[in-house]
């Protein structure tokens, strides 16, 4: 008999996103009376609900055995996990930001500053690159509100910018880029039979995000214009064919990248294909 996964879902930033990929990939997760334990519908597997910095902590303890967190948290906890997954989800970066006023040529003042932010590990890192004079203050949340008044710089994660800019913050340096990603623990990664149950949760997801990333494109071809049509799709490996009824020409389908439709869509009309459909794609399973 299986034993029990341990999966932490997570709470804030990342929690729609999470959720609605796992819903995609035919994954229930079900709120219970007990709130922060929700019901999956992945058998023998139990879920909790914690905020991403803890995920990567029980994980780094085997407490829980696969979980979504942040690259940035990751990198800030620098805890041994295993990355299974980059979801490519709610792509943020870690930058250093300050206001506009403080800058001096285009940089930072040559004098002692204060950086805010969550992340200490990072920030005090970046500080002693950076060889600045300046002292580290811990924020709790909400790190954009304390320039200038109570630091002069932070260190934050932004994925447009629009809330430093609301805030008249300027980037001033890049730390790192992060996104929402699936991690094991050391020892669930190293056990066959949960190592086995979480490549299959891999598989899953990532035949969502693929078909996510692609639409199936069908189109009819007349024999004389086949070849030309099926030159004109880019597909996984080759688009399907097969012929209409009463020999009147092909049938054409193949899964295309979605961003390549402008492109696509012509070339096949210019191909001479016909009665051209274009569909949202449920999963992809190569």
């Amino acid at each position: 008999m299986n034993r029990m996964l341990e999966i932490a879902l997570p709470k804030g930033r990342m929690e729609t996103e999470v959720h609605r990929l796992l819903a995609d990939a035919g994954i229930r997760v079900t709120p219970s009376a007990r709130g922060y334990r929700p019901q999956i519908s992945l058998p023998n597997t139990e879920a909790k609900i914690l905020k991403p910095q803890n995920i990567v902590e029980m994980l780094s303890i085997g407490s829980r055995d696969v979980g979504f967190a942040g690259a940035d948290w990751v990198a800030e906890l620098n805890v041994e996990v295993v990355e299974i997954l980059d979801t490519g989800l709610d792509p943020v970066r870690l930058v250093a930001a300050t206001p506009d006023t403080l800058l001096e040529g285009g940089g930072l003042p040559r004098r002692r500053l204060i950086v805010a932010s969550e992340y200490e590990r990072l920030a005090t890192a970046w500080i002693e690159r950076m060889g600045l004079d300046a002292e580290f203050v811990r924020t709790y949340g909400a790190t954009e509100v304390f320039p200038p008044e109570d630091a002069d710089v932070i260190v934050d994660i932004t994925a447009t910018g629009a809330t430093l800019a609301a805030n008249d913050l300027k980037i001033v340096d890049a730390l790192m880029s992060s996104s929402t990603r699936l991690y094991a623990s050391p020892e669930a990664a190293a056990d066959p039979d949960k190592r086995r149950r979480i490549d299959d949760l891999k598989l899953v997801l990532c035949s969502v995000l693929e078909a996510r990333r692609r639409v199936m494109v069908e189109v009819n071809a007349s024999a004389e214009q086949l070849e030309a049509v099926v030159a004109a799709l880019p597909c996984m490996r080759r688009a399907t064919v097969s012929p209409l009824f009463g020999n009147n020409g092909y049938a054409v389908k193949a899964a295309v990248p979605r961003e390549l439709l402008p492109q696509v869509i012509p070339a096949v009309k210019a191909a001479g294909g016909t009665d051209i459909i274009v569909s949202q794609l449920a999963q992809i399973v190569p």
